[in-house]
């Protein structure tokens, strides 16, 4: 049901990104190319999805999209600032107008820090405009959290599609 859902919401996203003639770009981490899968499953989705960048871990996140190790350090992988800074690197490495990014913990294990198993942070970079950011944390196995985020970050894309 959960893989049903988030494949109506890419089929919308890719529609809505088709019509208004934006073209968008992923950056993941927990979801590990879940969301750019849900994606190109889209007939069309060439037209308007760039590609992504699968960078699971800290160092991936350094050298695949730049995000600066004191950020991380401050920070850590979860939370508002990472999300950010992996949208707006996916979105200006990829020259896109937009771009979703979405970085957590999928489980079953935590990484030590104070966030619970299940938190995500997902964002969005727009040409133009300020980075959008949202945070959930959700339930389940490991698959149905990085579903669930997937599904998230898609609908924060339609979100974006309006600014278009």
């Amino acid at each position: 049901m959960l893989a049903w859902r988030a494949g109506r919401l890419a089929g919308r996203l890719i529609g809505a990104l088709t019509e208004k003639r934006v073209s968008v770009a992923t950056a993941e981490s927990c979801t590990g190319g879940l969301l750019g899968s849900l994606l190109v499953r889209v007939p069309g989705a060439s037209a308007v999805f760039w590609g992504g960048f699968v960078t699971y871990t800290l160092d991936a996140k350094q050298r695949t999209l730049g995000i600066d190790a004191l950020l991380l350090e401050k920070h850590g992988a979860v939370s508002r600032e990472c999300a950010c800074a992996m949208a707006e690197a996916a979105r200006r490495l990829a020259n896109t107008d937009t771009a979703l990014a979405v970085t957590g913990l999928a489980g079953p294990d935590g990484d030590g820090s104070a966030n619970p198993v299940g938190t995500v942070w997902i964002a969005g970079a727009c040409r133009g405009r300020h980075t959008l950011a949202v945070t959930g944390c959700f339930t389940g196995r490991r698959n149905e959290v990085r579903m669930k985020a997937a599904a998230a970050a898609i609908t924060l894309g339609l979100e974006l599609a309006e600014f278009f």
